[in-house]
């Protein structure tokens, strides 16, 4: 039997930021990770930081890539019938941008934190159970290279993905559940070519959503909005291009095509479980809510979500009290439902509905039209874009 401070379920932003900001508090963790490093270090997920992700990278150490090579956007363009009107993010926020910086280098970033600091990351883990929840020395169980391993925590973070282990442990009957499934999905490309564009482009489009956002300046990532049951072969890549130049047309702007390295077709849904805890396990990121990607949150709350969980810990090992340990779920959980809110606002707002009521239309024009003409609108968008204020541990 083996026996840590906070045991961590998942190697992927949440866990490996939460064990980063542990460790700077003088509190010991232990990851336990399904996937190899090689895995993690390659699954390409969301791509945009928020200011108060960026601001906490660099302030515990691990911002010099992020700053070396993301991208710092100022702006996003929304456009509605090939008329575009910008969201000034800097202007209207005091200052405040996003970065284009992929997930998957946040989490290289990291694993090499951790791992120069002499952190522990079990990486292909098998066999990976949690126990003893509401008692004071919960449990992991797991297997790794041949062997079966008891791992004793004060505390257990459920970081572990919406399709994880920790959630469901959690007894029948004391999780609420809140979700919407949308009647439509995203396709992904990776492109091997120079984006068109210097900031990212949002358009609404009588055929469907697309969105033209970067990753480097050699690479672009798009999006379409197509039905999620469709078949990724039935999406060839002249279709693809084909569509993107429609749906992204602009007078006086050309969309630039090249080799298609990735494609994946994406649901779309909102999710939320109440509470986020439960005696001695406490959820965070996917594995308590999931948002949709229109808004660029998702990434962005799971590294809000283990600020709070770091901050409530330290509070607890420092002091003895449980209080801000006993309202974590409560104080994520006013971030995420306004996360919700506005990411449910964008995706309503720029995808075509299909339900054929006029009604809902004119209702969709008007909001647009609000959002080219008014100030405090554009303002509203940009503050809620580049993100609400974070905790700091």
């Amino acid at each position: 039997m083996r026996s840590t401070q906070v045991g961590i379920v998942g190697a992927g932003p949440a866990g490996l930021m939460l064990s980063h900001l542990l460790h700077r508090a003088g509190i010991e963790s232990v990851i336990v990770e399904q996937r190899d490093r090689a895995y993690i270090e390659a699954r390409v997920r969301a791509g945009v930081l928020e200011q108060g992700t960026v601001d906490l990278m660099k302030e515990t150490g691990v911002g010099d890539r992020m700053l070396r090579d993301g991208l710092v956007h100022h702006g996003v363009n929304l456009q509605f019938h090939g008329v575009r009107t910008r969201i000034a993010l800097s202007e209207l926020t005091g200052g405040k941008a996003i970065t284009v910086y992929g997930q998957q280098e946040v989490v290289k970033d990291l694993v090499a934190a951790r791992l120069e600091a002499g952190g522990e990351v079990v990486f292909g883990a098998t066999e990976v159970r949690v126990g003893d929840i509401e008692t004071d020395r919960p449990v992991i169980h797991y297997a790794h290279d041949g062997e079966l391993v008891e791992l004793r925590c004060d505390v257990l973070a459920g970081c572990d993905g919406f399709h994880g282990i920790c959630r469901s442990a959690i007894p029948d009957g004391v999780l609420r559940v809140y979700e919407r499934s949308y009647p439509f999905g995203w396709l992904g490309i990776l492109a091997d070519v120079a984006p068109s564009t210097d900031e990212l482009i949002y358009s609404f489009h009588e055929r469907g959503f697309a969105m033209h956002s970067l990753r480097s300046p050699q690479l672009s990532r798009l999006y379409l909005q197509v039905d999620p049951r469709d078949a990724l072969a039935s999406w060839p890549d002249e279709r693809v291009w084909a569509e993107l130049q429609v749906r992204l047309q602009s007078p006086g702007w050309s969309l630039a095509e090249g080799p298609v390295l990735e494609k994946l077709i994406t649901p779309m849904r909102g999710f939320v479980v109440e509470p986020m805890q439960f005696g001695r396990l406490y959820l965070a990121g996917d594995a308590a809510h999931i948002v949709p990607p229109t808004g660029a949150k998702g990434l962005n709350l799971a590294i809000a979500d283990v600020s709070i969980l770091a901050a409530a810990l330290t509070s607890w090992y420092a002091t003895g009290s449980t209080a801000a340990l006993n309202s974590y779920s409560a104080t994520c959980l006013g971030r995420v439902w306004r996360v919700q809110e506005f990411s449910a606002m964008m995706t309503n707002l720029m995808h075509r509905h299909d339900d054929h009521d006029p009604f809902v239309h004119k209702l969709q024009h008007a909001q647009q039209e609000y959002i080219r003409t008014s100030q405090a609108m554009r303002q509203t968008i940009a503050e809620n874009y580049v993100g609400l204020e974070m905790s700091r541990v």
